[in-house]
């Protein structure tokens, strides 16, 4: 379940991945199969060579993109997850989430 972005985010953010773009969203998560983490952010991109060659970057193998039809994604999590987004420059999520 995801707690901490609004409609318009998560509008903004399927709009830029259908678009083609590598798009970054950030929410608290809660799941007991990753203790320890509480926020996800999916790196979602709808041409998945574009989004392969961005993960290969950041040795993010290919199986790991969740395979959705209209907004396939990387799920990343705990230091990796706050590395990749203070690389990305995404200071706004970094900030919010308190990575």
């Amino acid at each position: 379940m995801a707690f901490g972005i609004n409609r318009r985010e998560l509008q903004k953010w399927k709009r830029d991945v259908k678009n083609g773009q590598i798009s970054f969203l950030t929410h608290y998560w809660i799941d007991e199969r990753f203790p320890g983490c509480d926020t996800v952010t999916k790196v979602g991109c709808n041409d998945l060579n574009k989004l392969m060659d961005w993960g290969a970057q950041y040795n993010l193998h290919p199986n790991w993109i969740h395979q959705d039809e209209q907004h396939p994604h990387f799920d990343l999590f705990g230091e990796r997850q706050a590395s990749i987004l203070r690389k990305e420059k995404q200071w706004d999520q970094i900030k919010k989430f308190n990575l």
